[in-house]
């Protein structure tokens, strides 16, 4: 795994790559990884910069007799359930309030990867039962988050990113489906949600964005 994420990497110091394990249905493992980044740290001024929250299953329930409690739990418990864990636990590394602080960092990025089927307006055909829902579940996370980064006047702000159907095992029995030119890489997902992150400033925050910058309504 280290070699494939660095691999064409050439000017990147590979030091500067840490990996953890964390087990996104465990809260101790999420718990036990924070503990882990935090003894990593070089100081107590290290602050996140951008984090991305990546946790997502599909269940494809087309039709309501195929519900299966048991996927239903499994989709809210990755989609919604370890995002929030993960909220718990690693929030402590955002940067704190300039005016409280030595230093002035600058605006943090936390980003959590949602889905277009999380919006209730824009469902128009139906079905993923319990893959909307989650992700719907997941918006609104990521909005209370985004209310409570505010309230603490930290400098970070906090979104959602909608990468597009990219072309991975997850959505792998649906590629035939897919319009053309709407099947991404995944090399060209990530670099266009980097662009859009990177071009995210406050008012932008609490909202749920594409591929292509566009918002994502509720």
């Amino acid at each position: 795994m280290r070699q494939k994420i660095l691999s064409g990497l050439d000017d990147i110091d590979p030091a500067r790559l840490n990996l953890l394990d964390l087990e996104l249905t465990s809260e101790d493992s999420i718990a036990n990884a924070a503990e882990s980044l935090s003894r990593m740290l070089p100081n107590q001024k290290s602050y996140i910069h951008t984090a991305f929250f990546t946790g997502g299953i599909l269940h494809p329930e087309r039709q309501p007799s195929q519900l299966d409690a048991q996927h239903i739990l499994d989709s809210f418990k990755i989609n919604v359930i370890s995002h929030l864990l993960m909220i718990k636990h690693f929030s402590r590394f955002l940067p704190p309030p300039a005016f409280h602080s030595n230093v002035t960092p600058g605006l943090a990025k936390w980003v959590h990867i949602s889905a277009r089927v999380g919006s209730i307006s824009d469902n128009q055909i139906g079905g993923w039962y319990s893959y909307r829902a989650s992700k719907a579940a997941l918006n609104q996370v990521i909005r209370t988050f985004d209310i409570h980064i505010k309230a603490k006047n930290l400098s970070a702000i906090c979104a959602g990113v909608h990468p597009g159907t990219v072309k991975t095992d997850m959505s792998k029995d649906y590629w035939s489906g897919v319009k053309e030119g709407k099947l991404f890489e995944p090399e060209f997902a990530a670099e266009r949600l980097a662009q859009v992150v990177e071009g995210l400033e406050r008012e932008h925050r609490g909202r749920i964005w594409d591929w292509a910058g566009k918002e994502i309504l509720p």
